[in-house]
């Protein structure tokens, strides 16, 4: 049987199910449509439904490094800077059986690659996969290479290519994503040159009305990776502009994203103001993404797997969108592993049937997350008062992090 899979995509869902597929006994040929890969980035929290699963596959001392171990998280008010919950999250192992950690996402996309390749997963730049085409026996990738159209065969394919995934487009054809109304303000700043009292190793959230800023420790602590998550101030004119929208580390002068910034956070606590104050070189991420998955099909249609964002965007208010894609990759390879030649549809559709319901539960819950941190009125008044009350049972996640996806 030849064993190639082909992988339309080299971020964290390519990579991972490049090295989870080799992992499992074949071949993997990924194409990345960028000349090289790139340091920015946001960071990245992983709970310990995903690092258990790193761990599995052998990557927990190289985790290690590159990775920041928060002890706690705090879920504080943006108007006072009241305390209102905290939660242990040093309790993840002995809890969970694996860590949370945070982490830049440069860090974990490169442990991915250098793990590939340890494996032998074949990784192309510069290369965009155009088309695909499916026969009953085989799929092929029509790839734009170096400026040369190449074809590309084998038995199964991997749609990897995120939120805007023109492969989602032509098997699917669901349209494409939509804003949320949301934007992501995200700056790094190294710990040194903070004051002591803007210093933290732990998780930090501040929920105001409207936006919230997340805080914590990247590059084994060194750097602090601040995020303001804001509704309704989205690059002016820029709401239906298709390149402003698919533009990752989308920049503005530093006056304008400073008066925007001001605008979302006004009323925040002394505290919240110093930290931001405190950060420069804001960029700019416009949060785009679909409803909840609705069924199977939108993970695999014949040979051909959707992972990540490309099946599944996710909102960034329960942390768990590079989290998914690499479930996603561990399931992908499990199934791979039991297929033969002839059976890969059949294969690829249990991948589907096993993960589809878990993915459209966690879109569907950070959607409600967002809901919940940016509450306003009665809402947010409630929120606060259910922190206060019952702030570790509701911020623990059993359903979440105890699931034990296949490895």
């Amino acid at each position: 049987m030849n064993r190639n899979v082909l992988i339309a995509g080299g971020g964290i869902a390519g990579m991972a199910a490049g090295f989870a597929a080799a992992r499992a006994g074949w071949r993997a040929t990924v194409f990345e449509r960028a000349h090289a890969f790139s340091e920015v980035g946001a960071g990245v929290q992983l709970g310990p439904n995903v690092t258990r699963i790193l761990q599995a596959w052998g990557l927990g001392d190289a985790l290690k490094q590159v990775a920041a171990f928060p002890a706690g998280l705090r879920a504080r008010s943006m108007n006072t800077g009241e305390v209102l919950a905290t939660f242990p999250l040093k309790d993840a192992v002995s809890n969970y059986g694996a860590p949370y950690v945070t982490l830049h996402r440069a860090d974990l996309h490169g442990l991915l690659l250098q793990a590939a390749a340890r494996e032998g997963v074949q990784v192309h730049s510069d290369s965009v996969v155009q088309r695909v085409h499916q026969t009953p026996d085989s799929v092929m990738f029509d790839v734009m290479q170096h400026g040369q159209l190449q074809h590309h065969h084998g038995p199964a394919a991997v749609a990897a290519d995120g939120v805007w995934s023109p492969l989602r487009q032509q098997l699917l054809g669901d349209g494409l994503p939509v804003f949320t109304g949301h934007i992501a303000y995200r700056a790094l700043v190294a710990q040194a040159d903070l004051p002591l009292h803007l210093r933290s190793q732990d998780v930090s959230v501040w929920m105001g009305s409207q936006a919230h800023v997340v805080s914590y420790p990247v590059r084994g602590g060194d750097y602090l990776n601040v995020v303001c998550l804001a509704e309704g101030r989205l690059l002016d004119d820029d709401g239906h502009n298709l390149q402003a929208l698919q533009t990752w580390n989308a920049q503005k002068s530093e006056a304008q994203t400073l008066v925007e910034l001001h605008h979302a956070l006004r009323g925040a606590c002394a505290p919240l103001t110093d930290l931001m104050a405190a950060c420069s070189d804001w960029r700019l991420w416009p949060l785009c993404g679909r409803p909840a998955m609705q069924g199977s099909h939108q993970h695999a249609q014949g040979r051909v797997a959707l992972v990540g964002d490309a099946a599944h965007p996710m909102l960034p208010y329960l942390a768990q969108g590079a989290g998914m894609a690499i479930e996603d990759a561990a399931e992908l390879a499990l199934q791979l592993s039991y297929a033969a030649e002839d059976d890969v549809p059949q294969r690829l559709q249990q991948f589907a049937s096993a993960r589809w319901q878990r993915n459209a539960r966690v879109q569907a819950r950070a959607l409600r997350n967002g809901q919940i941190f940016h509450a306003e009125g009665l809402m947010r008044i409630g929120r606060d008062m259910g922190l206060r009350l019952m702030g570790r049972r509701l911020m623990d996640m059993p359903w979440l992090y105890g699931d034990e996806p296949s490895v």
